[in-house]
């Protein structure tokens, strides 16, 4: 029994207390969701502020009012907590410490931003099962992608080989793939982080080729997709009118400088809605982009329900972009890349169209496709009535978490031995 009734005491540790991306608003509102459901969520954070909406349903926080590591006062202050947050082991074994044994998991979502691997310690040592969503894949490769940021190509090397060391793959110098070699160093051999997690939650299918064989030996594999905030619109009334539509950061990765080169070998004018390190050279080199700016997700949502389409040409591993799905609820047909988790939601043809990726010359040919307004229209409503057969709603996606997480605490032995810990010397 958890001290509030019968539902389940979860801790769920995330670097952010407040939405900074996908990875950070899963698991802000799974708190909320698993609230609302009777549970005890407890968010526990280390990057401040808190989000309101927190202390409105009632969620519990513990967060640490650190920064995360890109708003520390000093490159040598964010090195040593990224490395090891002290201050996070000692918080979150404070936590652990007070909660019922018998009816207590906890579940990370993330740790590279701001916890680091330190997380670890109190988690072995308390005992308590522990679930991990792979949001990305910085529990295998350094740079938490699998992917070439100078060279805008996914990467193949093998994770802490001696050519990913030698490999300057990071988006800003190889001083800082260096340090997140060492990081990942930590992480695998002293942390041992992956070793604290017997179960896993993947949020798409597209996962499993990415993570296969990297996951620790008879790890439990789950499936639960992210939850969509959206309303039911109904099917579109004019389907085929609108632009075609990039919603997300603006950061080369995002393959936002190959939409903008198929548009205009397609004769479209691309619109972007977002902000990003890459928006002065976008708007330099393609000069007939249209760039909204930074917008509010219910700004996002009514511009992808006037959109014709809705273009992903993401270049990297994306886990399972919500975009995609928002863009689906909203009767918006999808243009997607084929090498990213997103063509799992679109039906090429049906409710979208599949071109290669990093194929400037097949977005082009699916974007001149996409004029055809018969097309967009059957489009527009397969991508309705798809989405809405089985909508992934935060409601649902809270049972989903519940059915796992009363899976993994009926396996749990009545007793967990604590294995020896590896010392980081204390600062």
């Amino acid at each position: 029994m958890s001290e509030t009734g019968s539902g389940i005491n979860i801790v769920i540790a995330v670097d952010h207390a407040s939405v900074t991306g996908g990875q950070a608003k899963v698991a802000l509102d799974s708190a909320i969701g698993l609230k609302r459901a009777g549970h005890r969520p407890i968010v526990f954070a280390a990057a401040a502020p808190v989000d309101p909406r927190l202390a409105t349903a009632g969620v519990e926080v513990v967060c640490l009012d650190q920064t995360d590591l890109l708003g520390a006062a000093s490159k040598a202050q964010a090195a040593v907590q990224g490395i090891w947050n002290f201050r996070a082991e000692q918080e979150l074994g404070r936590l652990l410490d007070g909660l019922p044994r018998e009816n207590t998991i906890v579940h990370v979502h993330g740790w590279a931003k701001a916890l680091s691997a330190s997380i670890a310690r109190p988690l072995r040592r308390s005992g308590l099962p522990a679930v991990y969503t792979l949001h990305e894949y910085f529990m295998f490769c350094p740079n938490g992608g699998f992917y070439n940021y100078p060279r805008n190509h996914v990467c193949t090397l093998e994770p802490m080989s001696a050519a990913c060391w030698a490999s300057n793959c990071d988006s800003r110098n190889y001083t800082r793939k260096v340090w997140r070699c060492l990081r990942q160093s930590v992480m695998e051999r002293v942390a041992r982080l992956p070793e604290v997690f017997d179960d896993f939650i993947l949020i798409s299918r597209f996962q499993e080729r990415v993570a296969a064989g990297r996951l620790p030996s008879g790890a439990r594999v789950h499936a639960v997709s992210n939850p969509i905030d959206c309303l039911d619109l109904g099917r579109k009334t004019e389907p085929a009118t609108g632009d075609f539509l990039f919603v997300g950061r603006l950061s080369p990765e995002k393959g936002l400088f190959l939409y903008a080169e198929a548009a205009r070998r397609a004769g479209v004018a691309p619109v972007f809605a977002g902000d990003g390190p890459a928006a002065a050279e976008l708007r330099a080199r393609y000069p007939e982009a249209r760039l909204l700016g930074w917008k509010s997700a219910g700004e996002v949502k009514l511009l992808m329900r006037r959109a014709r389409a809705l273009v992903f040409p993401s270049l990297w591993f994306e886990g399972q972009p919500l975009t995609v799905l928002e863009a689906k609820a909203m009767a918006t047909p999808i243009i997607v890349s084929d090498g990213c988790a997103g063509r799992e939601e679109v039906e090429d043809g049906v409710s979208g169209l599949w071109f290669r990726s990093a194929d400037a010359e097949s977005l082009a040919e699916a974007l001149i496709k996409a004029k055809d307004d018969a097309l967009v229209a059957a489009m527009s409503n397969a991508c309705y009535d798809q989405f809405w057969a089985d909508p992934p709603t935060l409601a649902r996606h809270v049972e989903r978490l519940g059915a796992v997480y009363s899976e993994v605490l009926s396996r749990k032995p009545a007793t967990q031995a604590v294995e020896p810990e590896r010392r980081l010397p204390a600062p």
